[in-house]
């Protein structure tokens, strides 16, 4: 995906470059209008090199998403009433561990959904995982209880997910976002998958032998 966006960027700011030095050189030859016609386009796709560049870095940390598949492994492992831990295992091997208070494990994601035009350019559905938590089964106890949240996501200076809600100029590429949330019962020991499909979020525990 990213590969995608950046050649697509190198290739628009080079063409600026280019199209920008014709427009000097019409404008010595006192040419206007090849001068006016120069600078327009140079700043046409110096805009479109700055756009694609944009989404490449707000997209860092989303995984393409063409069917179920595996977000994350999860160890889960009480420590004592309503609290518990939880160990993610990414698929790039990355480990973290969560302290987490409630009776269930809670975990959320962005999912983008590009629309035909931004597929040409490599952009597909992609997801990543946003948060971990605590959740309680009685309304009572979430509402008063110690509560827990951790974030799951990648940093980076932008998100998609935001840009889009803020920014309409995205509006032609991306089709919908939205978030997807599950959660399973933490009061034994157990292996889970966190999972994403075209429909959403699950979570699967992984029968012990």
């Amino acid at each position: 995906m990213s590969s995608a966006l950046l050649i697509v960027a190198f290739v628009s700011a080079t063409l600026a470059i280019g199209f920008l030095l014709a427009g000097v050189v019409a404008l010595k030859r006192r040419r206007l209008l090849g001068f006016a016609s120069g600078v327009t386009v140079a700043l046409l796709l110096l805009t479109l090199a700055a756009l694609m560049g944009t989404i490449t870095v707000a997209t860092q940390g989303y995984r393409a998403l063409t069917r179920e598949e595996l977000a994350a492994t999860v160890e889960v492992r009480p420590t004592g009433a309503q609290r518990f831990t939880a160990t993610f295992t990414f698929p790039d091997g990355r480990r973290e561990t969560f302290a987490l208070a409630g009776d269930q494990i809670y975990v959320d994601a962005h999912i983008l959904k590009w629309k035909p035009i931004a597929n040409i350019l490599g952009l597909h559905t992609a997801y990543e995982l946003d948060r971990v938590g605590g959740r309680y089964v009685e309304l009572e106890s979430e509402r008063d209880s110690a509560r827990t949240l951790h974030s799951l996501s990648a940093d980076k200076p932008f998100d998609m997910f935001s840009l889009r809600r803020r920014w309409s100029v995205f509006a032609p590429l991306l089709d919908t976002e939205y978030g997807s949330g599950t959660f399973l019962m933490a009061d034994r020991a157990a292996t889970l998958e966190v999972l994403v499909s075209t429909t959403g979020l699950l979570i699967r525990t992984i029968p012990q032998p």
